[in-house]
């Protein structure tokens, strides 16, 4: 059953068209890699999931939900978590308090502080840190961390491993995986084909905010022109 459709999306900023009639659908439990290169509109479709960016036209449905304008708390307190490319945590929060002040309870599923931490350990040492002294990839797993505080169904993560040495995105790339043992469907944003490869199990690939192909990632990868479009 799917979680998440998206039907013939239009977003317009001034008179420029950003995403152009896009459609796609997640299921639940399942893990999406929405790729492409810079500009193509990866990080806009999830901004219109959110609302934080408003489409035009089209409608989105969450858990059959039509979820189209609502506000972006709403749609938060419905089970969508949102881990932006800039994370956004709390500067000058510790790690502890930034988690504690994403908290919300579910009947569905548990995620506490003490499971955070048995998911992400180096948070746990790092409880009592100020945000604004973590690594950009301890900041990014503690943006993640945030988001699975508010026991979502299911999770966005916009470009994870931008800008990050490839043994921390090796170690992201391990504790995205062992969500999938949580139940959690996440939509992968990012340009890393080879970091999504070892993670989703279906692709979307947009250019100019068109879904220019569509397929399992093992079609992906038998796929020259699209790998030689995706530069991977």
């Amino acid at each position: 059953m799917s979680i998440l459709e998206m039907n013939k999306v239009n977003v317009f900023i001034g008179k420029a068209r950003i995403l152009e009639d896009l459609s796609l659908v997640v299921n639940k439990e399942e893990f999406v890699a929405l790729l492409g290169r810079n500009g193509s509109g990866k990080t806009t479709t999830l901004k219109t999931i959110m609302n934080l960016v408003h489409p035009s036209s089209g409608n989105i449905k969450f858990n059959g939900i039509d979820i189209t304008g609502k506000k972006p708390f709403e749609i938060a307190r419905l089970g969508i978590g949102y881990v932006p490319d800039d994370r956004r945590i709390f500067p000058n929060l510790t790690v502890r308090e930034n988690l504690e002040i994403a908290r919300r309870k579910s009947e569905e599923r548990g995620f506490d502080i003490k499971e955070i931490y048995s998911i992400f350990p180096v948070l746990k040492s790092y409880e009592n840190k100020l945000g604004i002294y973590l690594s950009g990839g301890q900041q990014k797993m503690l943006a993640l961390a945030r988001a699975l505080m508010s026991n979502p169904h299911l999770i966005l993560l916009d470009e994870v491993c931008e800008g990050l040495a490839p043994k921390v995105v090796s170690e992201i790339c391990k504790t995205v995986g062992e969500l999938k043992k949580e139940g959690v469907a996440i939509i992968l944003s990012d340009q890393n084909a080879r970091f999504a490869r070892e993670l989703c199990e279906r692709v979307y690939v947009l250019e100019r905010g068109v879904v220019r192909w569509e397929g399992t990632m093992n079609e992906l990868w038998k796929n020259e022109e699209i790998l030689k479009y995706l530069t991977v």
